[in-house]
């Protein structure tokens, strides 16, 4: 049995050394994915475009308004002489958020009342206008604390005093969360697309009738292809740790060891659904939108950027059926928390079933193809 599943990987492994393509698929792909997405991807939300409309032209509106541009988050980029231009900076997206400073605002603040002053936020995008939102209050709220200071001389002396401690991502740098993730993303989309056309491959070149006479088994066969890009797989995972660790600078505060081992737990996976595609598929055309239908759903109902609990509730069911959802979970515990497989077991454990089930149903379908 372990000659025929040797025989069988050395094929596999003789055929993408003769496929120049697949070298550049093989190693430079992941690492130029990992450089292009942890540049771009960024759930940090900072120099938001802004408009001003000052109808004071007071010292104290000139200070709310200097506390705006000073803020790291905004670009004061448009001072408009009237409502209406300020309309329209908003209406063609030049604008996403709008500050209207009204005429009496210096008055009302001599006489110690309540100034209103208006926010527009473009609401197209839900999550930066939440978060510009957030930055604007932070900004009156600091304005409004530094009138109470120069009338009073100083703060009360009562009052909560929150000292606040982030762990475990100190600086909260959204990179650190976001790399982890796309790595496990790379692992994913590298690894099943290389075992989805393996058998369409053969089915396409006519090889696939020497292997049914062959006295090789099902299972043997699954397996002997499995290996190979299993090592793929954990050549991807180093490359791209090393490009996450060193390039970007992101820590692994956990077990690389350990990190490594439930990686492959993945893999199983990731490889059994490729090979599931690739049984049921009669050419490479069929392998391939088998595969977008796959990932999307992967993508976006695995926690990537949306955290499940947030999700509708009938939706949440079905990302239990989602191995990249487990792996997520494990790889950015070990990285940004430290965490041992003592807390990790309610993930692996579900994520090493769904790898099993996928991979016997990848050898089921391979021998209803033979019949």
């Amino acid at each position: 049995m372990l000659s025929r599943i040797f025989d069988i990987a050395r094929k596999e492994v003789l055929q993408l050394r003769r496929d120049r393509r697949m070298l550049p698929m093989v190693i430079i792909a992941p690492v130029l994915q990992l450089t292009i997405y942890g540049y771009a991807i960024s759930t940090t939300v900072s120099h938001i475009t802004a408009a001003v409309y000052d109808a004071d032209r007071s010292p104290a509106s000139r200070e709310l308004v200097r506390m705006i541009r000073a803020s790291k988050y905004f670009n004061v980029n448009y001072y408009p002489s009237d409502l209406r231009r300020l309309d329209h900076l908003i209406d063609e997206g030049s604008a996403t958020v709008a500050v209207v400073i009204p005429p009496d605002f210096s008055e009302n603040l001599r006489r110690e009342t309540t100034v209103p002053v208006q926010a527009i936020v473009d609401g197209s995008d839900p999550n930066t206008a939440t978060i510009a939102l957030g930055y604007l209050q932070a900004i009156f709220r600091r304005y409004s604390q530094g009138i109470v200071i120069q009338r009073l001389g100083g703060l009360p002396e009562a009052g909560v005093n929150a000292e606040i401690r982030t762990w475990y991502n100190p600086t909260l740098e959204s990179r650190n969360y976001m790399i982890p993730g796309i790595i496990a993303i790379i692992m994913l989309q590298v690894t099943m697309n290389l075992t989805a056309i393996s058998i369409v491959r053969e089915r396409e070149r006519g090889t696939i009738e020497q292997l049914i006479v062959t006295p090789i088994r099902r299972y043997e066969l699954i397996i002997g292809k499995v290996l190979p890009y299993a090592a793929v797989g954990y050549l991807d995972v180093f490359l791209v740790l090393l490009v996450g660790t060193q390039v970007f600078g992101v820590p692994v505060r956990g077990s690389v060891l350990l990190l490594l081992a439930l990686s492959g737990v993945f893999l199983l996976a990731a490889l059994g659904t490729g090979l599931f595609i690739s049984s049921v598929s009669r050419n490479q055309q069929q392998a391939t939108m088998a595969i977008a239908f796959i990932m999307l759903p992967s993508f976006l109902l695995s926690g990537f950027f949306y955290p499940i609990a947030n999700m509708p509730e009938f939706i949440q069911p079905i990302t239990y059926l989602i191995p990249l959802r487990y792996y997520l979970v494990i790889v950015r515990s070990i990285f940004l928390k430290g965490t041992g497989i003592g807390l990790l077991w309610d993930q692996v454990l579900p994520m090493f079933a769904l790898g099993v089930v996928i991979l016997v149903g990848s050898v089921l379908a391979f021998r209803k193809k033979l019949e």
